[in-house]
């Protein structure tokens, strides 16, 4: 075992500015000194020894120790500072506050990789030798428990950090995350990682609450932009957690998620907003409404939907569907009657938008999420059906790719409208009718690259909602087709037609 790297750092380590350096209390074990002068070396501030080759020198050290010799009579505190250091000479370069969006895998994040990987490679012998350690009886768990107690949490966020693929990890590093992630549920008796964060059952209490209180410091308006791992630690951290756990930390968690999505950069408002979604679908809606939470996230969202991106409004809008309900129960709760309601009012919004929208992207996203809405509105979808009908007319019009998803989306939009507000559908017929009969005709004479599959299910969607048409109009779909059934002479076209005089 070579270990003259790590005894020239230490000899390096003597009085700085003229001061005394810094000891433990004397009568301390030999490792607990020896990891002590490491921590220093590689805590904040600390420069001019050889760090790469200290942390190998450490890693072959922890690896050959043995268990007595490493951790008896060692103090929980100095073995969590020595995480706690490394965890930081591994973390990604801080960034200004405003600094532009995060590069790609440039020097400084190989480096930063480079090191993650080393850093983990260490923590790892550690974790090995802690567990070997629990079966020794001069140890056991009295003596391990409380130092598995101190490191775990930095443990994890430090694998939080590196397990997925981002601009300062590499392959190498990514796997030793995950190795590491595995071995510390492991260790500590539990089966996944959800169950190391929430707790085996309701009344026990994971680790997710150690691990927010670590993050806090990092999660605030003017911190966490400085870290660039720390957003992503929080996101991947708390979809982990789930109903019933989550309501006792929502304290904890909606004041970051808020602040994420309110960001000016699109990419942070997704996150935000898919970790708003998260809480809304894993808090009760009670205390979700408890203190107007509610209403703070509605707001929230529905600024985001004068945004242009295509992906947050699917986000945003996805989330909205699931919160909508939750509003209206407590509306109904406190007794208070509005002519409209919040899905009224942003269904008003959405409409707007796609009345005028032109990009692909998003008439595809708006149309894919429409019928929800109408199925939330039921026979209230007729206080827009004026608007509405504008849309639906529009979208039938135009092809927008291979997939056709804006008409499909639109096709299921008018049949959910015509199940829910079927009286009002007979006058509206004539327009209707020529507006299906037209898109059946330009999607059998297409000659572009629509798949066959597709071409069948237009077909199939708008001969749904001609029969649907017939039967709310007491068959008047059928007798004005018996003219376009004799004089065509396309055999698709006349199928659809046969399909709905033959529906009774």
């Amino acid at each position: 075992m070579e270990l003259s790297g790590l005894v020239r750092a230490l000899r390096l380590e003597g009085p700085r500015d003229g001061g005394q350096p810094e000891q433990p209390p004397p009568a301390v074990p030999p490792a607990e000194q020896v990891l002590f002068q490491i921590g220093l070396l590689f805590s904040e501030g600390a420069g001019g020894a050889p760090k790469a080759g200290v942390l190998k020198d450490l890693g072959a050290l922890v690896e050959a120790a043995d268990c007595r010799w490493l951790f008896g009579g060692m103090s929980p505190a100095t073995l969590g500072e020595l995480v706690a250091a490394l965890n930081g000479y591994a973390a990604p370069p801080e960034q200004e506050q405003d600094a532009p969006d995060l590069p790609g895998k440039d020097s400084t994040y190989a480096a930063t990789a480079e090191r993650a990987a080393d850093v983990g490679s260490v923590f790892l012998h550690l974790l090995v030798k802690l567990e070997a350690a629990k079966t020794q009886e001069s140890l056991g768990v009295p003596m391990v428990g409380p130092i598995l107690c101190r490191v775990m949490e930095p443990l994890y966020i430090f694998a939080a950090t590196h397990i997925a693929e981002r601009p300062w990890t590499n392959a190498r590093s990514q796997s030793v995350a995950q190795e590491l992630l595995a071995l510390l549920v492991r260790a500590t008796g539990c089966g996944s990682v959800a169950e190391f964060l929430r707790g085996k059952n309701e009344d026990e209490e994971g680790r997710f609450g150690a691990v927010m209180g670590l993050l806090k410091q990092e999660l605030t308006k003017d911190t966490w932009k400085r870290n660039p791992a720390t957003k992503f630690v929080f996101s991947w951290t708390l979809p982990q957690v789930t109903r019933p756990w989550l309501s006792h930390y929502l304290e904890r968690v909606l004041p970051p998620s808020l602040l994420i999505s309110d960001d000016y950069r699109e990419e942070n408002k997704i996150l935000g907003v898919r970790c708003l979604h998260h809480i809304v679908l894993n808090v009760p809606a009670a205390d979700l409404c408890q203190f107007n939470r509610a209403q703070v996230v509605y707001h929230a969202l529905y600024n985001h939907l004068y945004s242009r991106g295509a992906p947050l409004i699917q986000a945003v809008l996805l989330c909205l569907l699931d919160l909508l309900p939750i509003l209206e129960r407590a509306q109904r709760q406190q007794k208070q009657t509005r002519p409209t309601t919040a899905c009224d009012e942003v269904l008003q919004l959405v409409l707007t938008h796609m009345e005028a929208e032109h990009r692909l992207a998003l008439r595809r996203v708006y149309a894919r999420t429409l019928p929800a809405f109408v199925q939330r509105l039921g026979i209230l979808i007729a206080r827009h059906l004026k608007r509405l009908e504008r849309v639906i007319l529009g979208y039938l019009e135009v092809c927008d790719g291979p997939e056709e998803e804006a008409r499909l989306g639109i096709l299921e939009t008018l049949q959910c409208t015509i199940e829910h507000a079927w009286p009002r559908m007979p006058c509206r017929l004539p327009v209707l009718l020529k507006a299906l009969l037209k898109m059946i005709w330009d999607v059998h004479t297409d000659q572009g690259s629509m798949p066959e599959l597709v071409k069948a299910a237009l077909l199939q969607g708008a001969t749904k909602c001609l029969i649907l048409l017939d039967r709310c109009s007491e068959g008047q779909v059928k007798v004005l087709l018996e003219g376009v059934y004799s004089s065509c002479e396309e055999n698709r076209i006349r199928e659809c037609i046969r399909k709905v005089q033959e529906n009774t």
